[in-house]
């Protein structure tokens, strides 16, 4: 199915503009003319729907938007089309504006949104679909645009903590570079003319020095080599689930990804859950924003289960990676049967946990780089000052000498 923009005329003359989906040009005619409107001119978007993708950002302010509009008791074909009159994005705009001509064509509007997996998660239309059987869509895209709005703030957290870093990272490579490859060799050349012994500290640098560039080539071909093995090893499901159990395992940071991933899952399935699907249902849309593969399968396990009508509470106990806290608090949600407000209470308690966590890192990583960045430029200081001192001993000894023989001769 393409996508066609058109230019056509209602019975009384007047200009319309909009987009209609079809397999060809002389369907997408057809489909105009349904609409009681006398086509003037198509035009097939240049990109095929399945294709298409767009920022994050983008699309949080237009669900933000678009529930804000429904909210306002706008019905969602003008809601829609506001949006897309409203909507930088052209991209998106075009998708908008085709979601809309289907829903006055009679279709389900998470429906049409499933023609552009690069745009809508499984969860972002289950979540509609949801909320278009219950009537309730302005709640569901109010809680899709929180839901999208805290995913952002909490990357703009990271990159803005994380810029100071970079940039002080990337200047003391860039001095250290210019210490080793300029500076080092320029002040050693004197001392190598000499025909003295180079210190070991200085001895190492200035190999660095003139080896830097096969260094660079030989440290860049094992990590190409690295990935490539990595992404033939996890090819296979078993050995994929393997390595990110490992990930999971890493002292530190694999409790700090595992807790991630948990309250991601967490969150979705509070929405999904208040949004009336089942939990069997709900747990299947949910996988969807877990990455790691050893966890996503566990939660597959725990689903099927579910579906063969085990205990839910006890399918979770039975895994050791899930922290206790998370065991108790989804167990005591599912026996009072108050699942949904508990996967909320979780997913709040473990983004507490993570923001801790990643503050107490984000304090600690400044500090870090300084030390070690400051190590190494003096390391390099040193290389280049150690020959300079011997320099002046050697130079003060002849001295000496020539004073001690001057004496002796007067």
């Amino acid at each position: 199915m393409a996508t066609f923009s058109y230019i056509a005329y209602d019975g009384n003359g007047k200009k319309k503009k909009g987009f209609v989906t079809a397999a060809s040009e002389k369907l997408a005619r057809k489909e105009v003319k349904k609409l009681n409107l006398k086509p003037h001119s198509l035009k097939e978007s240049n990109k095929k729907a399945y294709k298409i993708k767009i920022k994050d950002k983008d699309l949080s302010i237009a669900t933000r938007q678009l529930a804000t509009l429904l909210e306002a008791n706008l019905s969602i074909n003008d809601a829609l089309k506001i949006t897309a009159d409203q909507i930088n994005n052209k991209s998106l705009s075009e998708i908008f504006y085709v979601l809309r001509e289907d829903i006055i064509q009679g279709k389900r509007l998470a429906n049409s949104m499933t023609k552009y997996p690069k745009v809508f998660s499984k969860t972002y239309i289950s979540l509609v679909s949801a909320g278009d059987s219950s009537g309730n869509l302005s709640s569901i895209f109010n809680d899709l645009a929180e839901y999208l709005e805290s995913s952002l703030q909490t990357r703009q957290k990271i990159l803005s903590a994380l810029t100071y870093p970079i940039i002080l990272l990337a200047f003391s490579v860039i001095v250290i570079i210019g210490l080793i490859s300029f500076v080092l060799p320029t002040v050693i050349d004197q001392f190598i003319r000499s025909g003295a012994e180079l210190p070991l500290l200085t001895s190492i640098l200035l190999s660095i020095s003139n080896n830097i560039i096969l260094i660079c080539s030989i440290l860049f071909f094992f990590v190409v080599l690295f990935v490539i093995t990595y992404k033939n090893y996890i090819k296979k499901t078993d050995n994929h689930i393997a390595a990110h159990l490992r990930f999971l395992r890493i002292p530190l940071f694999g409790k700090f990804f595992l807790y991630t991933q948990l309250e991601r899952y967490t969150k979705t399935m509070s929405l999904l859950l208040v949004s009336g699907l089942n939990l069997d249902k709900a747990m299947q849309d949910a996988q969807v924003v877990v990455t790691n593969k050893y966890l996503s399968n566990i939660l597959i396990e725990i689903q099927n289960n579910v579906v063969e009508g085990k205990d839910f509470a006890l399918s979770i106990q039975r895994y050791s990676i899930f922290p206790n806290i998370y065991k108790q608090l989804i167990s005591s949600g599912y026996r009072s049967g108050n699942l949904s407000k508990m996967f909320l209470k979780t997913s709040n308690y473990l983004n507490s946990e993570i923001e801790s966590k990643r503050s107490i890192f984000l304090s600690l990583l400044d500090p870090l780089v300084i030390i070690f960045m400051g190590g190494f430029i003096m390391l390099v200081v040193l290389a280049i000052l150690i020959p300079i001192m011997q320099m002046n001993t050697l130079a003060l000894g002849w001295k000496i000498k020539i004073k001690i023989k001057i004496m002796a001769l007067v």
